[in-house]
């Protein structure tokens, strides 16, 4: 199993459903990242090519890996970490992992991007779903009746 890991709230909630519905013993978490300088060219010119430098992007990637791990291991699971670095898209950087990996399912988290804002930001989720040539386990994002049967079922302090 592999379980597309940014950090979000999502994607632990995916993590989560994942280890209680679909009970895998080993997991591969998957953070892929987009470098510094691949951000900054879409938002301005780059003003200054120095030397490189460590990039602050793989770094905190790297960090949110590694929450993913621990996350999973909290939750039963052993699992191992992998950081991709994405050319393109987050999502075909999730895909081509797959591909290498060989995973019997990819899970993964949406934030359910729905009206006017989805005709403007393609969702990552989707064109995993679309791309990958495996199963893709999606986990919607909590609702407001959700949170309610949560903080209902609460124990009370």
């Amino acid at each position: 199993m592999l379980i597309a890991f940014d950090g979000s709230r999502e994607s632990r909630r995916a993590m989560e459903y994942a280890a209680a519905l679909l009970r895998p013993r080993k997991v591969e978490i998957l953070t892929a990242w987009e470098p510094l300088h691949h951000q900054a060219a879409r938002a301005v010119t780059l003003t200054s090519l120095g030397e490189p430098q460590e990039d602050p992007a793989q770094a905190a990637a790297l960090q949110i890996c590694q929450e993913g791990v621990a996350l999973a291991e909290s939750l039963g699971l052993q699992a191992r970490a992998h950081l991709v670095e994405s050319a393109t898209a987050i999502w075909s950087a999730i895909v081509d992992a797959a591909d290498e990996l060989r995973p019997d399912v990819i899970v993964t988290g949406t934030r359910a991007i729905s009206g006017w804002k989805s005709l403007w930001q393609s969702s990552t989720a989707d064109n995993v779903l679309h791309n990958a040539g495996i199963p893709v386990f999606i986990v919607p994002p909590a609702n407001e009746r959700d949170a309610l049967v949560d903080a209902a079922s609460a124990p009370e302090a």
